[in-house]
């Protein structure tokens, strides 16, 4: 018999025994220990983004598509009682639901009140991007930027000539006919399209009743911005839509001439979410696993083609207030 394959004792059974419980010991402290480091670095980082626009303009930066955020609306509330002096929120957004496009204009009201403000158009300021400038009392753009799109839609598939097709028939038991309308599952019946379409009206006009009290447009002016249609920016400032046409360098001499703002604060950014947050879980999972296979090429196409873009818009739910030609083949 070897020495390898003769049984323990009782005493080295107790030592590997107490090994075992000091490892264990170490690998979990070890854990707590790394998680209690990232808690720092994440607070520390959260601290900075807040203490780092202090006497400095605030720069926020608002893109992509807009959903309610109650985090976004406290970040903002945060910004509002820093000791920035002023604030430049940077748009570049096809819009999105019309309630988060609400909440985060009812957001920047908010802190206009308490920080001068100014909105820059960085290319896109559309629907739901448009009502969040419309906090601002200026609005600066590009000559090429594109703005408008007053509108508001509801969007929803209909799976009836599929189900035929395939000879699947879908049966429901309903309080009432409007419940649960449309379905996609049945043709919409005109009830049911006239119920959506009395509550996108009722949106529409509350989209416009708000640029026209922001921008004083009343009549034909009002009708001629809110056919649903985007200008670029040089005819919005034509149509009294933004008030300029330029850069952050025009928003920082706005800030000085009208608030009395020094020209030669340092604008710093201030975050209004964390980094991961700003992609759907469903671009986030999808570019890693890509980049995990070594096709970090294949992931940059999809991203460039829209494709994740396009995803992010089937989660959507509710009123639209989106802005989102359709594609060309």
């Amino acid at each position: 018999m070897s020495l390898d394959s003769r049984p323990l004792d009782a005493d080295q059974i107790v030592d590997r025994r107490r090994l075992r419980r000091k490892l264990t010991f170490w690998r979990v402290l070890t854990l707590l220990v790394v998680v209690a480091a990232l808690g720092a670095v994440a607070a520390m980082s959260r601290q900075n983004a807040f203490s780092g626009t202090s006497g400095a303009i605030a720069r926020v930066t608002i893109s992509g598509l807009i959903r309610g955020n109650q985090a976004r609306v406290e970040a903002i509330e945060r910004l509002a009682n820093s000791n920035a002096k002023a604030v430049i929120v940077h748009i570049d957004s096809p819009g999105g639901t019309t309630a988060g496009s609400e909440q985060l204009y009812d957001s920047l009201v908010r802190l206009k009140a308490k920080k001068p403000m100014v909105v820059v158009v960085d290319g896109l300021c559309a629907s739901g991007g448009y009502i969040a400038a419309l906090a601002s009392d200026h609005i600066i753009a590009q000559s090429a930027s594109l703005v408008g799109s007053i509108g508001v839609l509801v969007q929803f598939p209909n799976f009836t000539d599929l189900l035929k097709t395939v000879g699947v028939k879908v049966e429901d038991v309903k309080s009432s006919p409007l419940k649960a309308a449309p379905n996609g599952f049945e043709p919409t019946s005109p009830e049911a399209r006239a119920a959506l379409a009395s509550i996108v009206m009722d949106s529409y006009d509350w989209f416009k009743d708000l640029v026209s009290k922001r921008r004083s447009l009343e009549g034909e002016a009002l009708a001629t911005v809110s056919d649903g249609r985007v200008f670029t920016g040089r005819q919005a400032i034509k149509l009294k839509l933004i008030d300029e046409l330029g850069d952050e360098q025009a928003a920082i001499a706005w800030l000085a001439k009208e608030k009395g703002i020094d020209p030669k604060t340092p604008v710093r950014n201030f975050s209004l979410r964390p980094r991961f947050s700003e992609f759907s879980f469903i671009h986030l999972s999808a570019v890693s696993l890509l980049n995990a296979m070594g096709l970090d090429g294949f992931a940059r196409s999809l991203e460039q083609s829209g494709a994740f873009a396009a995803a992010e818009r089937l989660n959507l739910d509710g009123l639209l207030a989106l802005w989102h030609p359709s594609a060309v083949n």
